[in-house]
């Protein structure tokens, strides 16, 4: 849960870097004579549902997103390599190495999990890093433990509070939430009736002002028949409470005039007149605060010192809550800590989730709402133009992407193989399609082509993206913390042959109708006396249909749905290649006996229902926001004087693979390069062979401008992306400066994009 460098437990995230070969061969002649007298007694793993084997112990350490990754031959990569000659080591050949780099195990904490993380190795499934289950409380590090701490704990030193992110609550909240105390103390004391709460309030103006290294405490007062009575018992049970047993001296009490400990509270005159004047005041600064610090996300603590102010002290009886200052000469009163907060700031917040959601999309979330409401409601941009809401629009597909995308990783996880493919590649490019379907429909509607044009550039924008820019950021993420990071060639040699085939069978239309085109020219000038001389012409292109319809009908059409029926073929005969016949070229181990909390059943966040309907509920606000995106981006494209080639491929294609891309960082951190180029290739390969045929089905039933010829620039950048991924991946292993270069040719194509006149006619 916590960075590697500052957890020095075995429950880091991080996973650990594989050994080097003599270790490897060291480790396996050293076995081989134990395993060879052992003979058939050799404990054989147990296999799980979903064919996962659980075997004896693992060395990889266990991390984020159920389990950490060790390139080391364990278990049965050990059995193996034990029962061969050891002459192979030995000689420290390169090919062995190599093998011994490649294998990995990963160690789960339960089924679920192990399913989880054997799907991210599957060809055509959704990668994903985070937790599908809730780990046990026990198995985390104190750090993690302190996000979900309800700041009631009294530490013994707790070192000076006098801190940045301290001084940062007081320049940005504490003076002026001291202030409306200081007013509220004053109004109640006007009150008279109200005077025990005036006294509350100035106590609280004093703590909100710098609650750092403060506690406060609820402390019991006896009941009494009369208020004088309990008044009395109140005090001076609490001078008896207030002793320091290191000082040898009581603590100086407070008298509390009209005190009530009875049952009978809220029946009180001053309880009344606080409900009415005090607390509302108070739950709209501190509900303000708690809101703003909550949007900060490192500012969490102090969401939840609000949070718990309206819930828990305004509604107590003020003779019943006690604010002190802890020094570290004393001990705490006798009675429950409410509050105790020592920092305002924590960075590791980023690491916090509700319900297994991540922070930040929960604070996404309302961004969908607002950006629904403005949509549907101001329909006649009286309250916001049509930029702002397009923005809008495109940062709403953040949140539900990843909603999408955690609801597909738990499905996936709870159910087998067939039914994780299903969902996978239905709804694992829901997200493009709907945004690509609406464009489209629209285009259609105002006999707009230019809307046809900018799919076609989201769509190459998504290729190059994913081929150059995901893994060549990962590669340079990764790098920084490992020197040098290894990678199963094997299984990215399939998603590279698919990547291919795809993006020639994509382009094929195209380059079928450069050949047999047409050349449409503008205006030609003899620049000779000779009628039969040369000609100069202007503004020419390849003409399909205006001028040549006989060829897109008779040739280009039938080319396209062909492509377009091959290309879904070949996606099923590389999931089955990958599946069922060829499991083994990913070379995984799945072990949980020595996880901590392997012995917990597994809870998990969101049940087959649960995620089914939120994935359905997501898909249905997605369709709602690309509705509104495509309905608000004419404005920009008329009057924006930026290509719209570059509006589509970086815009367009992009934001919503911003969770892949954060997916594709999390593992290269982890040393799992493997999963960050899958997750660029796996993303490339749907385009190609599923949303690109999807596309093509549509047109069929809906007609619209779309047909599958790309211009010139789409074809060149995406085969010499292509070509260029593969080129750096055939030796298995990459740096941070391979990664490096794949990212500066991707900017090097943007800069291309950007320069690019906008399509003809747009």
């Amino acid at each position: 849960d916590v960075p590697k460098a500052t957890e020095p437990r075995g429950d880091s995230d991080g996973p650990r870097r594989g050994s080097l070969c003599d270790r490897h061969c060291a480790a396996i002649n050293n076995v081989q004579g134990d395993l060879s007298d052992l003979g058939p007694h050799l404990h054989r793993p147990r296999v799980l549902p979903g064919g996962l084997a659980m075997g004896g112990g693992g060395h990889g350490a266990p991390g984020g997103g159920g389990g950490g990754v060790s390139h080391t031959p364990c278990h049965l990569p050990i059995l193996s390599a034990a029962m061969s000659p050891p002459s192979c080591c030995q000689q420290h050949s390169e090919e062995v190495c190599e093998s011994c780099v490649v294998k990995t195990t990963l160690t789960a904490e339960n089924v679920v999990e192990a399913n989880k993380l054997s799907n991210n190795y599957k060809f055509g499934f959704k990668k994903w890093k985070s937790h599908v289950t809730a780990r046990p409380w026990e198995d985390r590090s104190e750090i993690v433990k302190e996000l979900y701490s309800d700041l009631n704990v009294i530490r013994g030193s707790g070192g000076s509070t006098v801190t940045c992110g301290n001084v940062l609550y007081l320049l940005l909240f504490g003076w002026w939430l001291s202030f409306i105390y200081v007013l509220m103390a004053a109004m109640m004391f006007i009150t008279i009736v109200g005077a025990p709460y005036g006294r509350l309030c100035w106590d609280l103006a004093g703590y909100f002002l710098w609650p750092f290294g403060k506690v406060i405490q609820k402390v019991e007062v006896p009941k009494s028949h009369g208020a004088l009575g309990a008044c009395e018992a109140g005090a001076e049970t609490s001078g008896a409470g207030e002793s320091s047993a290191l000082l040898g001296g009581p603590v100086p009490r407070r008298w509390r005039p009209w005190c009530w400990a009875d049952g009978r509270h809220w029946q009180r005159a001053g309880a009344v007149v606080w409900l009415c004047l005090g607390y509302p005041m108070l739950v709209l600064a501190h509900g303000l605060v708690c809101v703003t610090a909550w949007l900060l996300v490192v500012l969490i603590p102090v969401a939840k010192l609000n949070a718990r102010t309206i819930t828990r002290v305004l509604l107590l009886p003020p003779e019943q809550v006690v604010v002190r200052r802890l020094r570290m000469t004393e001990v705490p009163l006798e009675g429950e800590v409410i509050l105790c907060c020592y920092r305002a700031v924590n960075p590791y917040y980023y690491k916090y989730a509700v319900d297994g959601i991540n922070v930040f999309a929960v604070n996404l979330l309302p961004l969908v709402l607002v950006t629904l409401v403005l949509g549907y409601v101001d329909s006649h941009n009286r309250l916001t133009s049509s930029p702002i809401k397009f923005t809008l629009a495109l940062l709403s597909i953040m949140p539900l992407s990843y909603y999408i995308g955690m609801a597909i990783a738990s499905i996936s996880a709870q159910s087998n193989f067939a039914v994780g493919a299903v969902v996978n590649a239905t709804f694992g490019s829901i997200t493009e399609l709907t945004f690509y379907i609406t464009a489209l429909i629209k285009g259609s509607r105002e006999g707009n082509r230019c809307y046809a044009e900018i799919v076609k550039s989201a769509l190459t924008g998504t290729l190059v993206g994913c081929v150059l820019f995901v893994p060549g950021l990962c590669m340079v993420i990764g790098g920084i913390r490992h020197q040098e990071q290894r990678f199963n060639s094997r299984s990215a040699g399939v998603s590279s042959a698919l990547l291919f085939l795809s993006v020639g069978g994509v382009f094929a239309p195209t380059l079928f109708s450069k050949v047999y085109g047409k050349l449409v020219c503008g205006e030609c000038h003899n620049v000779t006396q000779n009628p039969l001389g040369h000609y100069l012409c202007h503004n020419c292109h390849f003409d399909l249909m205006e001028n040549n319809g006989t060829l897109y009908y008779s040739h280009v059409q039938p080319l396209v749905y062909t492509v377009s029926l091959l290309l879904p073929a070949a996606y099923l005969i590389g999931l089955f290649f990958t599946l069922k016949t060829h499991t083994h070229i990913y070379d995984i181990h799945i072990s949980g006996c020595h996880m901590p909390g392997h012995h917990h059943s597994a809870v998990v966040h969101w049940s087959r229902w649960r995620a089914l309907v939120i994935l359905l509920l997501s898909t249905l606000c997605m369709s709602a926001c690309a509705d509104l995106a495509t309905e608000h981006i004419s404005p920009i494209l008329t009057n924006s004087t930026i290509s719209q080639y570059f509006i589509g491929v970086t815009v367009l294609a992009m934001v919503p693979e911003l969770p892949e891309i954060v997916n594709g960082i999390q593992f290269a951190l982890q040393n799992n390069l493997s999963l960050s180029i899958e997750i660029g290739n796996c993303i490339a390969v749907q385009v190609c062979m599923l949303q690109i045929p999807i596309l093509v089905l549509f047109t069929i039933f809906y007609p619209t401008n779309f047909t599958l010829v790309f211009s010139d620039l789409h074809v060149y950048a995406s085969m010499f992306s292509v070509v260029l991924m593969n080129y750096i991946f055939m030796d298995g292993k990459c740096d941070y400066f391979q990664g490096t270069v794949l990212v500066m040719v991707y900017f090097i194509l943007l800069a291309v994009y950007f320069f690019a006149p906008s399509p003809s006619g747009c």
